[in-house]
C-alpha cells in the first residue's frame, strides 16, 4: 500500500487530534482565555466535550487510526486547532513557528507526540520566520501551496522553500488579502479545501486571482461557497477520502453542492469547538498519513 503525507484528499489512515477536554480543560480556563484569544464567544465546556466526542467518533467509525496530543500547561485553548503547529511531509515533520504569539509554545509541545510515534523531525521554522499549518495545503504529491498571510511571513516561506525544494517539492505562494487584519485568523485554508484530485471547495471573493487561476489550470473544478456560508465555515471542509469529507453543520448550500458532485459528507455540530474559535474540521486535525 502506498502511504503519503503529501495529500489533502487521499484516504486518511492516521490522524492526530487534540481533544477538547485536553485543550479547553475547564470552564474556568475558557473564561480566562477566550476573550484574549479572539474567540467570538466563550465556548460552553460541557457542550464542547459532547461536540468533540461526536467529531472524534467520525474518524473511529471510518477505521482511521487516531493519535491524541495530551494536556500541557504551556499551551492554551487554541491548541485544539492542532493543524497549525506542524506540517507533516514524507521526509518527516516540519515544526512551525506561530504567527499568533499566544500559540508560540505549540510546536515544541507537539514534538513530544511525534517522538513517541517515531516520526522524525525534519526541520523547524526559526524566528523571525512564521509559518502556520493552516496556511499550507498539498495540491498534489509534489506541490505544496503556502499562503503569505499575517500568520505566515516571507521569512517562514523562504525557510520552507529551502527545506523542501531540494527534495523536489514545488512551493507555490498565494498572496492573501488583508481582510479583517492581523488580529483575525485568516489562513489559506480559510478559502481552500481540496476534496479530490480535480475538486476543491473555495471562497473566490478572498482568493488571490493568480492562485485561483493556477487551480483552474491544474484541472480543479471549484465548488463556490456563498458569503453567508463563508462566515459559518462552509469553506472549511476536511476530506477523509476522495469526495468523502467532514464539514460543520449549518452550511446547506455548500452541502448540497458537494453532494451534487458525488461527495459523501459527514456533518458535525461545531458551535462550541469550531464556530466560536474560528477553527473548522481541517483546523481541528493534523493528518499524519494517507493511502492511494
Amino acid at each position: 500500500m502506498n502511504i503519503t503525507a503529501h495529500s489533502e484528499f487521499l484516504k486518511l489512515k492516521r490522524v492526530a487530534l487534540k481533544p477538547a477536554k485536553k485543550a479547553f480543560v475547564s470552564d474556568d480556563l475558557l473564561e480566562e482565555q477566550w476573550l484574549s484569544h479572539n474567540y467570538l464567544q466563550k465556548p460552553d465546556f460541557n457542550t464542547s466535550l459532547k461536540e468533540y466526542g461526536n467529531f472524534k467518533s467520525i474518524f473511529i467509525n471510518e477505521g482511521i487510526d487516531v493519535e491524541c496530543f495530551q494536556f500541557d500547561e504551556r499551551v492554551t485553548i487554541d491548541s485544539i486547532y492542532c493543524r497549525d503547529a506542524s506540517l507533516v511531509t514524507d521526509f518527516g515533520v516540519i515544526l512551525c513557528s506561530m504567527g499568533k504569539n499566544e500559540r508560540k509554545n505549540e510546536p515544541a509541545y507537539q514534538r513530544k507526540l511525534y517522538e513517541k510515534l517515531n516520526i522524525p523531525i525534519l526541520a523547524e521554522i526559526d524566528p523571525p520566520g512564521t509559518l502556520e499549518g493552516g496556511d499550507v495545503a498539498w495540491l498534489d504529491k509534489k506541490t505544496l501551496a503556502v499562503g503569505h498571510s499575517y500568520r505566515t511571513n516571507e521569512s517562514g516561506i523562504h525557510q520552507l522553500k529551502k527545506i523542501l525544494e531540494p527534495m523536489g517539492i514545488k512551493v507555490l505562494v498565494a498572496q492573501l488579502p488583508h481582510y479583517r487584519g492581523s488580529q483575525d485568523v485568516f489562513h489559506l485554508m480559510s478559502v481552500l479545501s481540496p476534496i479530490d484530485t480535480d475538486l476543491a471547495v473555495v471562497y473566490s471573493p478572498l482568493m488571490p486571482i493568480h492562485f485561483r487561476n493556477e487551480l483552474l489550470e491544474r484541472g480543479f473544478e471549484l465548488v463556490e461557497v456563498s458569503e453567508e456560508e463563508f462566515e459559518s465555515m462552509g469553506c472549511n471542509v476536511l476530506a477523509i477520502a476522495p469526495r468523502k469529507c467532514i464539514m460543520v453543520d449549518g452550511n446547506p448550500k455548500t452541502l448540497e453542492a458537494l453532494i451534487s458532485k458525488g461527495c459523501e459528507v459527514h456533518i458535525y455540530q461545531g458551535n462550541e469547538i469550531s464556530l466560536k474559535g474560528g477553527g473548522g474540521p481541517t483546523c481541528l486535525t493534523r493528518p499524519l498519513s494517507r493511502s492511494y
